[in-house]
């Protein structure tokens, strides 16, 4: 497995490497000693075609994740919120899929989403922290601040998602 920075503080992607033959294959999805993180839960979607979930975050107890696509492929993103950050306020994308053996470790402090590019997507997510509900903040996806260039035109998008606030309304 290696592992990439990129110019976001603490958030890099790790190129897995594939070992397949006629059964099937193998995949290393996390090496937390490359990643130096604890990982105290799991989750797992699954997606149809042109589904965007985000972007979320948690404010008292912020999740690091990573993410792994096990199935299909996703424009994954992912906007620092962090506020004494060089890149505050700016976003990463990166496509992420099975056939790429891409990761990315998304450290806390960002709000993270992703919209499903194939008929079926499974995505696992490994968390630094346990979901708390209480916590959890949505920002709305097409936030004319952020302005992310979604590969969608009319994504399919849940009530709580729609409904999101905006940077401006989140941070006043």
């Amino acid at each position: 497995m290696k592992i990439k920075k990129t110019k976001f503080k603490d958030l890099i992607i790790l190129n897995g490497i594939k070992h397949q033959d006629k059964r099937g294959y193998l995949r290393e999805l996390v090496l937390e000693k490359l990643i130096k993180r604890k990982f105290k839960f799991q989750i797992l979607s699954v997606s149809k075609k042109n589904v965007l979930r985000g972007l979320h975050f948690q404010v008292k107890k912020p999740q690091g994740k990573l993410i792994s696509v096990l199935k299909g492929e996703i424009f994954d993103v992912a906007v620092d919120l962090r506020k004494n950050s060089k890149t505050y306020r700016k976003y990463f994308s990166i496509k992420l899929s099975d056939k790429n053996c891409t990761s990315v470790f998304i450290p806390p402090g960002f709000a993270h989403g992703f919209l499903t590019l194939k008929k079926e997507n499974i995505i696992c997510y490994s968390c630094t922290e346990y979901r708390s509900p209480k916590d959890e903040r949505s920002l709305k996806y097409n936030d004319p601040k952020i302005k992310i260039k979604w590969p969608a035109k009319k994504p399919n998008i849940s009530y709580k998602d729609k409904n999101a606030k905006t940077l401006n309304s989140l941070f006043k």
